[in-house]
């Protein structure tokens, strides 16, 4: 491969919401930024959320093969283990003699009882923000959230990244089903007080005002904002451009440049750059550090994930047919009947689907959501009415230990010719008598919606299919625990920031990218003033930094 240099002020890895949110901060303070992502471009507008189309608004359930055609999974367990070989009959590799590249990250070394066999990477510009439900609950103040940062931050930081991902929960109140669904689970959960109470999940959407009956989902060119529309001089976004390496200084105290792999036109970059910052996801930041010779003792370390019951259930007959006589209904009922006096279903064929919120809160240490939406699980049962079907979805904790961990291969290298990845991972007993409690509530309050739609009765889906996993290369106060420190910067490395979900320190049951933004827009305000969010300058080098 050819070699070019490129010379910016900040490189950032990664272009979901997460390193947009760093490279709009650091272009507002005059910073040049050089941003590369391993996947293509897929949509006009960089990085827009892809359901925003005519077609999937229309039909939600076309949406789900999009996301699944869009995670490429990461550790897939071979079927020997032990001995696998390769011969013109049975078309086996012999991973014993071949170190290299592994078919569809086939993985020899993973076990299948202790892996996320769902984790996957979506490779595209815009990452998982292309197909994401666009959930951006605060997580609570106790039960999820970091002491690291006070609570009048934490605030602060939440304002700005609402602001900056668009959320809202007003999308949905003129919704029938949305009113519909949220009235009969507050009855259901009187016991619940404010502000943990049944309520409208926060949304990064806004309904359209030239169509009201669509909506525009948030991505990461929302959080890009005007550089997403191009032509901005201190701004680049290159697709399918691989970071495979970091190289530090003699005394490794900083990054002086970084190896770029330009899949388009086959030849390497060196970037130089005053700053880096890595936001590739909670398996890819983690893969380029251990490429690179970064290996501080917690990286990998502390991984958690969030367990999920699912089901879908069809609407009883005594809620749907409550639409016709409630007066909240009225005008939409009549209209409704008027043009389609046919249809036995008195809700509006364009009526919006409910996007319905339980909040974590004490003695309730999961995150439920009440919606329909698409996603890589749960299609929809052919020849049943859309209008009727809901999906419940109630999201737990993994507290973060040490144990649990994705380690990287000096052997075996993944499709992009990086350290293979293999995941160690269980739950506690704490944790799966919290599961347990968790499904129990899940069907309670399926039992007052209705009955389970056939194929999607209540389950615990594979470990890694909520795709939010945490901890990876966590945040901390301690070189020994933590691989970044409050500012996001990575311990021994001045300019080396990390960003994304798997600096979240802590086990979290609720959404974690408004929170992932949020630490994202500290870290960048560090970079670009010296300082932290409170005000107090920033050391070049914080006591206890480790080599």
């Amino acid at each position: 491969m050819a070699q070019n240099t490129v010379r910016v002020d900040a490189l950032v890895v990664g272009s979901g919401p997460v390193g947009s949110a760093f490279a709009r901060e650091l272009v507002a303070a005059g910073r040049h930024v050089y941003m590369v992502d391993a996947g293509a471009q897929l949509s006009d507008r960089p990085g827009e959320h892809l359901k925003n189309a005519y077609l999937y608004q229309r039909n939600l359930n076309l949406f789900s093969p999009v996301i699944r055609g869009h995670l490429s999974l990461l550790s897939i367990p071979s079927s020997d283990r032990a001995e696998v070989t390769l011969d013109p009959a049975s078309y086996r590799i012999d991973l014993k003699k071949y170190d290299g590249f592994v078919l569809n990250n086939q993985n020899p070394d993973q076990d299948p009882a202790l892996n996320l066999g769902a984790a996957a990477a979506t490779y595209g510009v815009g990452g998982m923000a292309t197909h994401w439900t666009c959930a951006t609950p605060r997580h609570h103040p106790d039960i999820e959230r970091s002491d690291l940062l006070s609570g009048a931050e934490w605030d602060a930081l939440y304002r700005d990244g609402e602001q900056l991902l668009h959320t809202r929960t007003d999308a949905y109140t003129d919704s029938v089903r949305q009113r519909l669904v949220r009235g009969a689970l507050a009855e259901e959960y009187g016991e619940l007080q404010e502000p943990y109470q049944v309520q409208n999940l926060p949304l990064a959407v806004e309904r359209r005002e030239d169509n009201p009956e669509f909506v525009h989902w948030s991505g990461a060119d929302t959080v890009l904002g005007p550089l997403a529309d191009g032509g901005h001089d201190r701004f680049e976004l290159h697709p399918e451009q691989l970071c495979t390496r970091l190289v530090r200084s003699a005394d490794g105290s900083r990054v002086e440049y970084a190896e770029i792999r330009d899949l388009r036109r086959w030849r390497t970059l060196r970037v130089e750059a005053e700053t880096f910052v890595v936001a590739g996801n909670a398996y890819l930041t983690p893969q380029l550090l251990y490429a690179s010779g970064i290996r501080p003792k917690a990286l990998g370390r502390y991984l958690s994930e969030q367990p999920i019951s699912f089901c879908q259930i069809v609407l009883s007959q005594d809620l749907v047919d409550s639409v016709a006589t409630d007066p909240r209904f009225g005008d939409a009922v009549r209209e409704h009947r008027e043009t389609a006096p046919q249809d036995p279903v008195p809700i509006p064929m364009s009526d919006p689907e409910p996007q319905v919120w339980i909040p974590v809160s004490e003695g309730r240490p999961w995150h439920c959501q009440i919606h329909r939406d698409a996603f890589h699980y749960g299609d929809i049962a052919p020849n049943v009415d859309g209008r009727l079907i809901v999906d419940l979805r109630w999201f737990g904790i993994a507290e973060p230990r040490f144990e649990n961990r994705i380690e990287f291969s000096d052997r075996h290298q993944d499709t992009h010719g990086m350290p293979q990845p293999t995941f160690f991972f269980g739950l506690s007993e704490r944790d799966r008598a919290n599961q347990h409690a968790m499904m129990r509530d899940m069907l309670r309050a399926a039992s007052t919606l209705g009955g389970f739609l056939p194929g999607s009765e209540p389950q615990f889906v594979e470990p890694g299919l909520g795709l939010h996993v945490t901890g990876t290369t966590r945040m901390g106060d301690d070189p020994e625990t933590s691989v970044v420190d409050t500012d996001s910067r990575v311990w021994g490395v001045d300019n080396l920031y990390l960003g994304g979900n798997n600096v979240i320190p802590r086990g979290t049951a609720s959404n974690p990218t408004l929170t992932s933004v949020a630490l994202a827009l500290r870290a960048a305000r560090h970079i670009t003033t010296g300082r932290t969010a409170g005000g107090a300058v920033a050391a070049s080098a914080a006591a206890g930094r480790g080599a």
